[in-house]
């Protein structure tokens, strides 16, 4: 989630906050292949209702804290098909949600009043839009399927995640991260527009396309979709992709290419043999050198797992050639770990860029979780590391971790407000995980609750904006921060996850879904009447 694989590759976010309108629930495992798609009859819409022996293998989720249960899964394979699927739930006044990947850590899809999920996993194809010059990724496609279209078809790719099942209906809309984000940006700043269907104030579906062209009546729609989250403002069909300021017509020179391979180091210390004092030195050390050096073509992320694991990591990458690539990696470790006095086995790796990417997926799905995160503008305190190193040691926790990644670079070129992503100034971006095995053992759950809140005590338990903090990652759903006995700073969620821009979201909102069709715990609300 944002940390590096054991190879040393940055990995992206691994979760996201809805898939088209929103997410929860895993999708079909079987996928068509694209020459299986080619021969296909056009099928759908299909209804499956909880009678049908189809339902038990829809009605999964990847988290399973929340148990979902609607009345019946619309599966589409058209964007006709899902206009008439939420013209029909409008119709009969059915709480409608929508998943494409299904990775999301919250209820957004699974809450008791859905009645019905459409799914649109089926919409996945990837091709090269002539008319907008272009490439048309569908919503239901996963971030593996776009990564091997893209890259075998035309030798690109975006800067996303590199988790392969995520989908990137929510991915994208939530503003996108991975492993190549230092060099190129977030994913939503290569999208050029963007088809969804909307419901106006008289209850009917429609297909909008909004692009990011300045005469654009739509663009304001397209805004909303580079960071706004995923389940505010329609099902998002698909997506069109192209770098902004590339005048070619060659599709090959319209999105980044990855580099041949992907080249790391990985550091591993031996959690028996590091005292509390090498650990704040290691971490602390760490978060200073990015500090110093934010546009520093290195990339890292300290995998820290509880210490029940027995070991943890650093895992370093760096954006440039072969020979520049291992100095730059040299010089950041020696610097890093001079004074830790606890010397790490050190791995070195390299693989085809792609197969890296492919092999990365690790959470488990169908497992209770909690996860909380937050972006940080400098490194943690030494209180807080001191609180990190505390609950990283207390008792036996096979799924705890906290992965701390270096953000920066390109991401902190790009305003605040030029896309709906506010977080351009952050240095790290930070994920506290708890996997666990009871459902219904809440003291774990009250656990990971209380980590979180220790660790941001001096902000009221949680990241609020100020000059250490930058807030939280929409695609990282956390509905905590919406509870004053979890979030006691006094800043709304809406702050912590959309900082100067929610205001300008609340009136896309209004003009895009004015009766409040899409919803979920952390959605955008309208702007209240004066």
């Amino acid at each position: 989630m944002g940390e590096l694989t054991r190879r040393g590759v940055l990995r992206g976010t691994a979760a996201t906050g809805g898939a088209a309108a929103l997410t929860g629930l895993a999708a079909p495992s079987a996928r068509a292949t694209p020459s299986a798609r080619a021969c296909a009859p056009v099928v759908g819409p299909v209804t499956v209702g909880r009678a049908d022996p189809r339902f038990i293998n829809l009605n999964t989720s990847y988290n399973s804290r929340f148990t979902p249960n609607p009345e019946s899964f619309w599966l589409v394979w058209s964007g006709d098909q899902v206009v008439a699927a939420v013209d029909e739930a409008v119709r009969t006044g059915k709480r409608i949600a929508v998943r494409s990947g299904g990775h999301c850590y919250e209820n957004f899809v699974t809450s008791t009043d859905v009645a019905v999920v459409v799914d649109i996993s089926p919409l996945n194809k990837v091709s090269f839009d002539t008319e907008h010059q272009a490439f048309s990724v569908e919503s239901g496609a996963t971030l593996g399927e776009v990564y091997k279209a893209l890259y075998y078809g035309w030798g690109v790719t975006i800067p996303g995640g590199s988790c392969p099942s995520v989908g990137v209906g929510g991915h994208i809309a939530g503003g996108g991260y991975g492993s190549l984000s230092r060099e190129h940006g977030m994913v939503v700043d290569h999208l050029y527009g963007v088809e969804v269907v909307v419901v106006d104030r008289s209850g009917k579906a429609r297909r909008v396309v909004a692009t990011r062209r300045p005469d654009d009546p739509n663009r304001d729609l397209w805004w909303a979709h580079t960071g706004g989250g995923g389940g505010n403002f329609g099902v998002v069909l698909r997506y069109l992709l192209r770098s902004p300021n590339v005048r070619s017509r060659n599709p090959a020179m319209l999105l980044p290419r990855p580099p041949e391979t992907s080249m790391g180091r990985t550091l591993t210390w031996q959690w028996e043999g590091i005292t509390e004092q090498a650990f704040t030195t290691l971490v602390r050390d760490h978060g200073q050198w990015h500090e110093r050096y934010p546009q520093t073509k290195v990339g890292s992320s300290l995998s820290l797992p509880h210490r029940t694991a027995g070991e943890f990591q650093l895992l370093v990458g760096a954006d440039a050639e072969r020979a520049e690539a291992e100095r730059l990696m040299d010089d950041f470790i020696r610097v890093v770990t001079a004074n830790v006095g606890v010397t790490p086995t050190v791995e070195q790796s390299e693989q085809a860029w792609l197969p890296e990417t492919l092999n990365s997926e690790t959470h488990p799905g169908g497992t209770p979780f909690k996860s909380k995160a937050s972006f940080l503008r400098r490194r943690w305190t030494d209180r807080q590391i001191g609180t990190i190193h505390k609950y990283l040691s207390d008792g036996y926790r096979w799924g705890a971790s906290v992965y701390l990644n270096s953000f920066g670079g390109k991401i902190n070129s790009v305003a605040p407000s030029a896309t709906a992503f506010p977080h351009r100034d952050a240095l790290f971006s930070v994920s506290y995980d708890l996997y666990y095995d009871d459902p219904a053992n809440t003291g774990e759950l009250e656990w990971m609750r209380r980590f979180y809140q220790e660790v941001f005590a001096d902000t009221g338990g949680v990241p609020a904006p100020d000059a250490n903090n930058s807030g939280c990652y929409i695609n990282y759903p956390d509905a905590d921060l919406a509870d004053p006995r979890w979030n006691t700073s006094k800043v709304p969620w809406s702050t912590l996850y959309y900082r100067d821009n929610y205001p300008r979201l609340q009136q896309v909102k209004a003009r895009w879904d004015p009766r409040g069709v899409f919803s979920h715990a952390l959605s955008v609300r309208p702007a209240s009447p004066r």
